[in-house]
């Protein structure tokens, strides 16, 4: 018997978001038929490829993004160019902070992604009309306050293969919440991204890779292909 879940052709739900099965695990799930038709108003989709500038540091907010599909890096750089991916955002996750004048970060499409756009005004007048809309907002502020403090242990005190093998488990936990099977994936970054993300040198993270794969934790099918035999062996590895 297959398991219940809720009916994505509503009648009730706006045509743009019918087709969509991110809404009932993003914001748009604690908002009324009638709440979701209003957004839907102000909100379009868009699709960017990989490397393609979503969000630049210090730019005027104009709209937000529910992210649908794929994955984004957020990144501060110094004035010297230099930069630090300072997080990632995967489906459903919201980009963008509400009532900001202006963005902190610089966000980049890491692969291909699909986003619904919603507009500033839009968003920010349904956040004061909407008790379970804000709390969920808050709620993945909340819980990306706490993945940033375990990424500052990572960063700070786990070895060169323990900092590999977290980030490859958080890419695994969450690249995908909508498919049954997470074992299999692409790294939505490359080696250079994720040596900056590792606080490593590429050298190191390509070591840490051979590594992980000469003792079985992984799989490399291709320089970008990972398998995940056995994920809470990895966990393990993770520290």
């Amino acid at each position: 018997m297959q398991t219940s879940r809720k009916d994505i052709h509503n009648s009730d739900t706006p045509k743009l978001c019918q087709s969509c099965e991110a809404r009932h695990q993003g914001i748009c799930g604690a908002l009324t038929p009638d709440q979701l038709l209003m957004l839907s108003k102000s909100t379009r989709r868009v699709s960017r490829k990989a490397g393609e500038e979503l969000l630049a540091d210090a730019m005027p907010i104009s709209s937000f993004a529910n992210v649908l599909r794929g994955v984004v890096k957020l990144t501060k750089v110094l004035e010297d160019g230099r930069q630090q991916v300072v997080g990632l955002q995967f489906a459903p996750d919201l980009l963008g902070r509400p009532f900001a004048a202006e963005s902190r970060v610089s966000a980049e499409a890491a692969s291909d992604v699909d986003l619904c756009l919603i507009s500033k005004p839009a968003m920010e007048a349904l956040l004061q009309q909407s008790a379970p809309l804000e709390h969920r907002v808050m709620m993945q502020a909340l819980r990306e306050l706490d993945e940033a403090r375990d990424w500052m242990v990572t960063l700070g005190r786990k070895t060169a293969t323990e900092k590999v093998a977290s980030f490859l488990y958080l890419i695994a936990t969450h690249i995908d919440p909508l498919e049954a099977d997470a074992s299999c994936f692409e790294l939505p970054l490359s080696r250079a991204d994720i040596a900056d993300f590792l606080g490593l040198t590429i050298e190191t993270v390509s070591r840490q890779f051979t590594r992980l794969k000469s003792d079985g934790v992984i799989e490399i099918t291709n320089f970008r292909q990972i398998g995940i035999p056995d994920l809470a062996r990895l966990r393990v590895h993770c520290g």
